[in-house]
């Protein structure tokens, strides 16, 4: 995957929820999972990826990150039922 992509983890459905903005997601998650970096993933265990959205200029990709740290916790879960109703891991198989 090329470009940049912005994410919703969450810590299970209607769980603890982070957004974040990465243009290596995989490398990323990987982070996350593996609790390579300390703070707030880990802390509070959120690793499922359950929303993606994915953009080629890097301006754009943090304007929309910004922008969903400020929505209500409700526009949050509502995008994600949205795009992923069963909150699956999106990344479920990238990792063995």
């Amino acid at each position: 995957m090329s470009g940049f992509a912005v994410y919703i983890l969450a810590s299970g459905r209607n769980g603890t929820l982070y957004v974040g903005v990465t243009n290596d997601l995989a490398r990323r998650l990987f982070e996350h999972r593996s609790g390579a970096v300390p703070g707030f993933t880990r802390e509070y265990g959120v690793h499922l990826l359950v929303h993606v959205d994915l953009f080629d200029d890097l301006d754009a990709a943090r304007a929309h990150e910004r922008r969903l740290k400020k929505w209500h916790r409700d526009w949050k879960l509502a995008l994600i039922e949205r795009d992923n109703p069963d909150w699956r891991d999106l990344a479920d198989d990238w990792f063995s």
